[in-house]
């Protein structure tokens, strides 16, 4: 059965609760590693990001739980 987009999502938010802190490198590494490149793009700074797809359901699932920090590429728990 395929991975479906809800899946990474729900990984990166039990990720996200568990350790309070999520960077987006180790969560592009491991998506690709676990669950395939089709849940990745590459951003127009030519970086690998997490697709919108996933980050879409992620938003959903965490209810405004999670805030995202630019400037250090991370999301963190609140």
């Amino acid at each position: 059965m395929a991975v479906t987009a809800n899946e990474v999502a729900v990984w990166m938010l039990d990720q996200l609760k568990s350790a309070g802190i999520l960077h987006q490198k180790e969560a592009v590494d491991y998506i690709i590693r676990h669950y395939g490149e089709s849940f990745i793009y590459v951003n127009e700074n030519g970086n690998q990001a997490i697709s919108k797809e996933v980050k879409k359901i992620f938003k959903k699932l965490h209810g405004g739980r999670a805030a995202w920090e630019r400037d250090g590429f991370f999301w963190g728990w609140h």
